[in-house]
C-alpha cells in the first residue's frame, strides 16, 4: 500500500545576495507512517565554486542540525518534543540563512526511507556526465 509523503530539498545559498544555490539534502515526511528523516550530502567542491570563502563547517553543522531535529535526538533542543508533522513544518518554513528549505512537493510511496534515498540520489548527488557511445 502506497502512502502520501511530502518532501523539500535543503539548499545551500552561500551568498544570499547572489541567490545561487546547490542542493544538499532532502527532508521527507510521511504522516501515515510516522516517518520524518533528512538525508544530506554536501558537495564541497560545488560549494567552493559558488563561494571560495564559504563556511563549510558551518554548513555541515546546519545540515546535521536538520538531521537531529528529524530524529528528535536529544541534541535537537526543544523541537524534539514536537510531533513529526510540526517538526517538518518548522524545518520547511522559509528562512534567510545559508541553508534553506525549498518548496514542498508530494508523492506516493510504499517505503519512505527508500524514497528519501532515491530523491537524494536524483536531486542532490551530482550526476556523472556520461557521453553517448559513438557509432
Amino acid at each position: 500500500m502506497r502512502d502520501v509523503f511530502e518532501y523539500a530539498l535543503l539548499r545551500v545559498i552561500p551568498r544570499l545576495e547572489r541567490g545561487e544555490a546547490i542542493n544538499a539534502g532532502v527532508i521527507l515526511y510521511c504522516q501515515p507512517r510516522s516517518y520524518l528523516a533528512a538525508h544530506c550530502h554536501l558537495d564541497t567542491e560545488r560549494l567552493r565554486a559558488l563561494d571560495p570563502d564559504a563556511d563549510i563547517d558551518g554548513v555541515r553543522r546546519a545540515l546535521h542540525a536538520v538531521e537531529l531535529v528529524c530524529r528528535a535526538a536529544e541534541d535537537a533542543g526543544p523541537t524534539r518534543h514536537e510531533d513529526a508533522g510540526r517538526r517538518f513544518r518548522w524545518l520547511t518554513a522559509p528562512r534567510s540563512t545559508i541553508v534553506q528549505p525549498g518548496p514542498i512537493h508530494t508523492g506516493l510511496t510504499d517505503d519512505p526511507d527508500a524514497e528519501a534515498r532515491r530523491l537524494l540520489e536524483l536531486l542532490v548527488h551530482h550526476p556523472t556526465t556520461q557521453r553517448p557511445a559513438h557509432r
